[in-house]
């Protein structure tokens, strides 16, 4: 979807603005379908939703991209829930594939 103007890019996210909000892209989970568009039950904010499958084949609703809107969030109150999803996904590396 990232149809609008790029802002921040991260190893593991992409900010950028579209119409009236900040979108917050997960780029670990960009390829996965959008299957609905619902609120975002950590940050309180509109999400699109896919679904991640285990080793068992349980599924699990995902969020794939986080609509922050200007008119409540500042882009650095952005930049911080993405620079914590980057420090989870840095940390999950270091545990899940040592040097």
């Amino acid at each position: 979807m990232s149809s609008g103007n790029m802002l921040k890019n991260g190893q593991f996210f992409i900010i950028y603005e579209h119409d009236d909000a900040f979108v917050l892209e997960d780029k670990t989970k960009r390829n996965l379908t959008v299957l609905e568009r619902s609120m975002d039950e950590r940050y309180g904010v509109e999400a699109e939703k896919g679904i991640i499958y285990d080793a068992d084949g349980r599924g699990y609703k995902v969020s794939i991209r986080l609509h922050f809107p200007k008119e409540r969030y500042r882009l650095e109150d952005v930049v911080a829930v993405a620079k914590s999803i980057d420090e989870f996904y840095r940390r999950l590396m270091e545990e899940t594939c040592p040097d």
